[in-house]
């Protein structure tokens, strides 16, 4: 219920009986019905649905809000990183601000309809009088990754020999039962990440919940009439190698969702630009945006490449945090020259190469040639393909037939923006040409050393010119002049 129009919160069942929770719709709702009302509303607002998620607005979003709508428990299948677990947790969005339960029940129960033999005792002690609690909607959801060692006992509950003694009941009473996580997400919402790696006989346990309602324990019956919706996540390339979804348990899963990666370079960049740690006080940092499609353009060339197991998919996580790093490390050389900004240049890219290689699952040629082989390779490509798309067809005959005619040019990653730049002056209409395409205004002297860096390495890429470690940049290799065609 959204906060202006909440109630007054009652404390005792006879004042929750005289407010308007006693009234349809708000008594005896399902927690499915919950979230059908609440993003129905949501809908007719402007405002997105799953705020900070993008490139799902036209794809996974109408298939999550029709599952909802349909009161669907649902799946979504996807490779690592592709915004499942962020998706599930931002459900609790739909649910109400607050609900009531009988004070002190493990499973949340309903004033009104008890499932747990101890709500119902208690109300039948009462009366009247019996106490009620109040759940907020982020207490309402419950989220579990799922490992091959975890137990029915986790998931559903077991009997606890402790609370039978002191108590003074058979092991086979309910009030001797040490609830789960399933029936403490009563009315809320119960998430399970990784599904193929729960073993088959919890996923059992879950089907049974899911279809009727009870489930032995240690050869009791208990009966939990729970109201809880389930969502799930699994990797559709895992089933074979960690384990599978058991056929019922998955008949039973009314929708699946496949989820994918951002299908295009600028999507990519304003996940990245969300998720990515660059304001972080101290020195300014500045970020080019030829920087930005670069190292976004990393993972579209790793998601490409024959030699990356295409199975494990290419994480998000890869250009996230390889931008943290990025900025690391032109923030540590702007302190260490005394500089008021930070501004990324391409030599950065390479010397974020350990936030890529650990990233990357290899084929099997892959891993002959080697991680940082492969890194290296894919942040040239990357930079050769931005360059392409800002640069394509234009003029830098000049500054080919300098290192064509024995130029070399060999700038440190660590000189300060000043004395680099003055390195670049020295190869014939560089400079202009970076301000001439607007990778950086005329004052901007880090930005115009970023752009010649990124016009350099793009040359670089396509065979204009080439790279030693040693020597830097300096003439092509292949025919009489030095120009590869």
């Amino acid at each position: 219920m959204p906060s202006s129009a909440r109630p007054s919160r009652p404390l005792t069942l006879h004042d929750l009986s005289q407010s308007p929770w006693a009234d349809a719709p708000l008594r005896g709702r399902s927690v499915r019905d919950e979230l059908r009302a609440n993003l129905l509303a949501a809908i007719e607002c402007p405002d997105p649905l799953f705020p900070g998620i993008f490139g799902y607005e036209d794809t996974i979003v109408p298939e999550l809000v029709n599952a909802l709508l349909a009161r669907h428990d649902f799946i979504l299948l996807g490779l690592r990183g592709q915004a499942k677990s962020r998706l599930l947790r931002q459900l609790t969005r739909f649910l109400d601000d607050e609900i009531p339960i009988v004070a002190g029940s493990e499973v949340n129960d309903d004033p009104f309809a008890p499932v747990s033999k101890f709500a119902r005792d208690l109300l039948e002690e009462r009366g009247p009088e019996t106490p009620i609690a109040w759940l907020r909607r982020e207490d309402r959801y419950v989220e579990k990754l799922a490992t091959p060692d975890v137990t029915i006992a986790d998931i559903i509950g077991d009997l606890d020999p402790i609370k039978a003694a002191r108590g003074g009941h058979l092991l086979s009473d309910e009030l001797t039962m040490h609830y789960g996580l399933l029936p403490r997400s009563n009315r809320g919402i119960f998430a399970i990440n990784e599904l193929p790696d729960l073993a088959g006989k919890i996923q059992v346990g879950l089907f049974n919940i899911m279809q009727e309602g009870d489930v032995q324990i240690k050869g009791y019956p208990v009966r939990l009439q729970l109201d809880v919706i389930l969502a799930f996540t699994a990797n559709p390339e895992d089933y074979t190698a960690r384990g599978r979804i058991i056929t019922p348990l998955k008949d039973r899963i009314g929708s699946e969702i496949r989820t994918h990666y951002p299908p295009t370079l600028d999507l990519g960049m304003a996940i990245t630009e969300q998720e990515a740690w660059v304001a972080r006080g101290g020195i300014p940092v500045r970020v080019p945006e030829f920087v930005q499609a670069a190292i976004e353009q990393i993972a579209f060339e790793a998601r490409g490449d024959k030699r990356v197991d295409q199975r494990s998919g290419v994480s998000q996580r890869l250009p996230i945090s390889m931008m943290e790093v990025v900025v690391s490390n032109a923030e540590r050389r702007a302190a260490a020259q005394g500089e008021a900004e930070a501004v990324p240049r391409i030599e950065d890219l390479y010397a974020a190469l350990p936030a890529v290689t650990g990233k990357l699952e290899l084929e099997y040629e892959g891993e002959l040639q080697g991680a940082d082989t492969i890194a290296k390779g894919l942040v040239r490509r990357a930079v050769g393909q931005v360059y392409l798309d800002r640069a394509g067809g234009a003029d830098t005959d000049a500054i080919i037939a300098w290192f064509d005619q024995g130029g070399a040019l060999k700038v440190s990653g660590d000189q300060a923006a000043r004395a680099a730049l003055e390195g670049f002056q020295v190869v014939p209409g560089l400079v202009p040409f970076v301000h001439q395409l607007g990778l950086a205004a005329e004052s901007d002297v880090a930005g115009t050393v970023a752009g010649c860096e990124f016009v350099l390495e793009g040359l670089t890429a396509h065979r204009k010119i080439t790279k030693s470690e040693e020597l830097g940049y300096m003439k092509g290799m292949g025919r009489p002049g030095g120009a590869t065609p």
